[in-house]
């Protein structure tokens, strides 16, 4: 870095997140600065360059590959990743102190002790030559946590004014911020299965729920999914693509209903398991995020169900906030602080995890 660490409070980096959505990569450039013991944020750039469908195929069926092949795409998608940092470093002539990327999960089965998150950080810093941070889940794993979710540290750091943080992606998320100790955990399916059911209809994604709300509930199937082992046990815990081909899609392939009423089905369900959320912790307000906060009818529909005021922010924060928050935990480790949180993970201590790739300019 530009400065030594311990006289410096202002921060540049870069922080990069591929989600459960496959939308695309997330690339950010922030201001991350240490003021009388607080973070404070700024978001200085943003941009997401979106996968081809090829890509996304890739992506997809990346988990079935064989080992070789596994390493040199998880290779080939470091250099991928890098490649599209020195674009963005360009189009926005910013110069990071560091990269901080997150990789895409292919794999996570904490129970099992094993995750991977493809997108080797050595191939970032070979191809732009800065100092870059990567791998954040397997060292928490490694102390019997579960590996996620991550980003409730950056929550505590950034957004303590709320009770909670709700990310509605790929999985909803949530981080309870007004309990004695900091808990965080998945909730439920969310875009993941939604899309899965609008690439049936021959489109991405349901745009404001406008093919699921002309549809109808079906109870039968909504009580199948409400009573799924996973939404009555307690965190830590967390989901991964692989529990819903093996819970979410067997319970599903049961019933031959429409695409609408299987997607308003869906709509209900995860507006219940938010609601269920919200309910337990006593949440009186929460800050939404994610590509899921941008359906209007999903958002409606969880109002409709509870007081807990959601508070919707400006569309950079709701597009970015999980990159913003892997630039900080990036930081974090560079400065050997604490990023990931045993009271989240279920982890035997906290933890100052990822790895270093590339030195640390002095």
């Amino acid at each position: 870095m530009s400065e030594k660490k311990s006289d410096k409070k202002t921060y540049y980096g870069i922080g990069v997140m591929s989600g459960t959505s496959l939308d695309g990569l997330d690339i950010v450039s922030t201001l991350l600065e240490l003021s009388n013991g607080c973070w404070n944020y700024k978001i200085l750039n943003a941009k997401t360059y979106p996968y081809e469908d090829s890509f996304v195929k890739s992506l997809s069926d990346v988990y079935k590959f064989k080992t070789i092949e596994l390493i040199k795409f998880h290779n080939y998608y470091g250099r991928y990743i890098g490649n599209n940092i020195v674009k963005f470093i360009k189009e926005y002539n910013v110069k990071p102190d560091y990269i901080a990327s997150h990789g895409h999960t292919v794999i996570h089965n904490p129970n099992k002790k094993y995750t991977l998150q493809i997108g080797s950080g050595a191939e970032i810093y070979s191809v732009t030559g800065i100092t870059t941070v990567s791998d954040f889940r397997t060292q928490d794993i490694a102390l019997n946590g579960q590996g996620a979710p991550l980003v409730p540290m950056g929550d505590k750091l950034l957004f303590s004014d709320y009770d909670a943080t709700l990310n509605i992606g790929g999985f909803s998320n949530i981080t309870i911020l007004n309990a004695a100790q900091l808990i965080a955990f998945d909730i439920c399916p969310s875009n993941i299965i939604l899309n899965f059911f609008a690439l049936k209809e021959g489109i991405k994604y349901d745009k404001d729920g406008e093919i699921g709300k002309k549809g109808s509930i079906n109870e039968q199937l909504l009580k199948e999914l409400d009573n799924l082992d996973f939404y009555s046990s307690l965190p830590p815990k967390s989901l991964a693509r692989q529990w819903v081909e093996n819970n979410i899609l067997p319970v599903i392939n049961k019933y031959n209903i429409s695409n609408q009423d299987m997607l308003r089905t869906l709509y209900e369900h995860i507006a219940g398991q938010i609601v269920n959320v919200f309910n337990y912790y006593k949440i009186n307000n929460t800050i939404s995020t994610g590509g899921g906060t941008k359906n209007s009818f999903l958002i409606e529909l969880i109002r409709s169900k509870t007081k807990t005021k959601i508070i919707i922010p400006d569309s950079l924060l709701i597009d970015y906030k999980e990159a913003l928050i892997f630039s900080l935990l990036g930081l974090l480790r560079l400065l050997n602080e604490v990023n990931v949180l045993k009271s989240v993970t279920g982890a035997k201590k906290d933890s100052s995890s990822g790895v270093i790739w590339g030195n640390i300019k002095q």
